[in-house]
């Protein structure tokens, strides 16, 4: 077999400790960045990229933010599609204010205003855990989506009520507006989720992510142990609520061109919570499996089945997705917790060890 660790020896400590240990895993990143960069522009069309692409990418980033926080801190949330929006409001207002600075920075420094507010609302965090908690979040879910309607600053009074993009370039290239291609928008998004995710991988294998992995585990024990919980819990909240609200201004610049209220209701908190179930807590690759899956099977079941002589109508197919997805969920839950992450572990695994019994 290829996925062999035979002859690859470890000669000091920051070799040990890498995130990819073995030769075959550090290639396989480096393929996967190649196709994702290379060849998925070049041989893409624009439905591929985006409808698919490009919202996979920003679901990935915003799983990963609540992945930080339920499934290495433990702190369950169901306010994640608020604290997205923030972001992409936040976006909105500084591009609106201060219209000569590039977008990208406005997309990346809105993440630093939900963070605000996400560390405001998981100030309960020390009182209360598991679902008190979650009732909390479902609070500020409420509440914010309230302030988005409710608030005409926001939206910089628009009669209609909605967020609305305009066109930006960055070295004369349109990045956002109608005018900016789906290969560029593509390109964007891909970088700013490859950086974020090298920073939250770096993040939770060192200090602080022992600390979230320890609070997640005992809180009492880890409290013993020196870590303070309250500065922990809350930049778990910080972190998270800063990549939810980076994917909340991804969604609204770079995929959408405009946005709603509705955009970041309870439903979009729901559908990033069952990514992570999906996908496996306390994993980063989880979070890509999940947005995978939960955002690609319905596009799979309106397209492919009409190729093999099979019409499913589109309700059906709604409706087909909930039960495959509760399924789903409840077979994660009760069989596997960690979910597809750790499937595919227990793969890797037995590759490493076959043909010997494992």
């Amino acid at each position: 077999m290829l996925y062999r660790e035979a002859g690859q020896f470890k000669t000091n400590y920051a070799s040990d400790l890498a995130v990819f240990p073995i030769l075959q895993d550090r290639m396989g990143i480096a393929a996967i960045l190649l196709v994702a960069f290379v060849a998925v522009p070049y041989f893409g069309n624009d439905f591929l990229l985006q409808a698919i692409m490009i919202p996979f990418l920003i679901f990935s980033l915003a799983t990963i933010g609540l992945n930080l926080l339920t499934g290495y801190t433990g702190l369950l949330s169901l306010g994640t599609g608020a604290f997205m929006g923030v972001g992409a409001y936040a976006c909105y207002k500084l591009e609106t204010l201060f219209p000569g600075v590039n977008i990208i920075v406005w997309i990346v420094t809105a993440g630093f205003a939900s963070a605000a507010v996400g560390v405001l609302f998981g100030l309960p965090s020390l009182r209360i855990k598991g679902f008190y908690l979650a009732i909390a979040t479902l609070a500020a879910q409420f509440f914010l989506q309230w302030c988005f309607v409710r608030i005409p600053w926001l939206f910089n009074y628009n009669t209609s009520g909605a967020i609305e993009v305009g066109t930006h370039t960055l070295f004369g290239i349109p990045i956002t507006g109608p005018n900016a291609t789906s290969t560029t928008r593509y390109l964007i998004a891909l970088s700013i989720v490859v950086v974020m995710t090298w920073f939250a991988s770096n993040l939770v294998h060192g200090r602080i992510g022992r600390m979230w992995m320890a609070v997640r585990d005992m809180d009492i024990a880890a409290e013993l142990m020196g870590i303070r919980l309250l500065p922990t819990k809350l930049l778990a909240f910080a972190v998270s609520s800063f990549y939810c609200g980076v994917a909340g201004a991804m969604l609204v610049f770079l995929w959408y061109g405009g946005a709603e209220a509705d955009v970041f209701s309870i439903n979009q908190s729901f559908f990033i919570l069952f990514m992570v179930i999906v996908g496996g807590l306390g994993s980063l690759l989880g979070s890509f499996l999940g947005a995978a899956f939960i955002f690609i099977l319905p596009i799979f079941l309106r397209y492919v089945p009409p190729h093999v002589g099979m019409s499913i109508f589109p309700a059906t197919v709604e409706h087909i997705t909930f039960m495959i997805t509760g399924g789903l969920i409840i077979f994660f839950l009760i069989v596997e917790p960690h979910g597809l992450a750790r499937l595919w572990q227990t793969a890797k695994q037995k590759l490493r060890v076959w043909p010997f019994p494992y």
